[in-house]
């Protein structure tokens, strides 16, 4: 799917192209659940169409009643999928905010993705959204063999969601963050399994971008040339490879990849390959994505500085 022409302003809402996730989104806002029904069981037959287009729903659905009512009302599995990710995200937003109530929501959140799954099997979903929570209980199931430091996680509970979809994009960064240090893991338990998870995905798959998620996760700009991290010889293949193979994968996208094209294209700028960056800056479009951006200054003015770097347009006045 083409992402469209830049036309001088950044659209950073996450449904991006997806015309009828943005609808649905409206629709949400406005207390109306339809459209929202209609969207996920036209995600049906698509995994990763189906997780980011409840997460998104999700988080126009949370500030609200609406999951909770349509559930009331229509029981299914797109209702009950829809509520299964609305507690899961108010549990997270309450964990980070160390709010003593986020035990409870949690397990209001484990419930939800269990009835979930209990809907429809088949569904990955519902179990990455309680693959998402684990980092709030942290399960240590023992590690397989395969990585150096064997670090104990929710193994378990991963593998039975590779059992319904083996490159299930969400799963795959929902497990690493697990291992992240601000969520109780290591540096080298992060490394592990960034090249363990990578190293085991088709070369065309955007799952080569998990060793790139993980090297801004690490990034500490107290420390003297941080940001020349990027120009070593292995991340620079790291990003030249995805490039030539993942790359040219992405029309067949029935909706722009934003995170995963701002994940490279910040890599190849950061490598000072410019040309290539370009070309990932032009397949996004209009459309932009706070991370990785975030992590090293305001979004927009990080995003402005390297499309003004690569020679693309960017907004009037920045």
């Amino acid at each position: 799917m083409a992402a469209g022409s830049f036309e001088g302003q950044y659209v950073w809402h996450p449904a991006a192209d997806d015309g009828q996730l943005a609808r649905a989104c409206t629709d949400v806002r406005a207390g109306r659940y339809f459209s929202a029904q209609q969207v996920l069981l036209d995600a049906r037959d698509d995994f990763d169409l189906r997780a980011h287009r409840s997460l998104v729903l999700a988080s126009e659905a949370a500030d609200s009643d609406l999951a909770e009512r349509w559930l009331a009302e229509e029981p299914s599995a797109e209702s009950a999928l829809l509520w299964a990710r609305v507690a899961m995200l108010r549990a997270l937003r309450m964990a980070d905010a160390g709010d003593h109530r986020a035990p409870a929501l949690t397990r209001i959140a484990e419930t939800a993705c269990e009835r979930a799954a209990a809907l429809w099997p088949q569904d990955p979903t519902p179990w990455v959204a309680q693959l998402a929570l684990a980092r709030l209980t942290r399960p240590a199931d023992p590690a397989p063999q395969g990585l150096l430091t064997g670090p104990p996680g929710p193994w378990y509970l991963f593998a039975r969601i590779l059992r319904l979809d083996p490159w299930h994009r969400e799963a795959h960064h929902r497990f690493l963050s697990f291992f992240f240090t601000r969520y109780g893991g290591s540096a080298s338990a992060r490394w592990d399994v960034a090249s363990f998870l990578s190293h085991r995905a088709p070369a065309t798959s955007a799952l080569r971008l998990l060793p790139l998620v993980a090297l801004v996760e690490e990034y500490n700009s107290a420390v003297p040339l941080a940001d020349r991290t990027w120009e070593q010889s292995q991340w620079r293949s790291t990003a030249m490879a995805i490039y030539h193979n993942w790359l040219p994968t992405v029309g067949g996208y029935r909706f722009t990849p934003v995170l995963d094209l701002a994940y490279l294209a910040h890599a190849l700028f950061m490598a000072r390959r410019e040309l290539e960056a370009r070309e990932v800056f032009t397949a996004m479009g209009p459309y932009a994505s706070r991370m990785p951006w975030s992590v090293f200054g305001a979004p927009d003015e990080q995003l402005t500085k390297a499309r003004r770097s690569c020679g693309l347009p960017v907004p009037a006045g920045t």
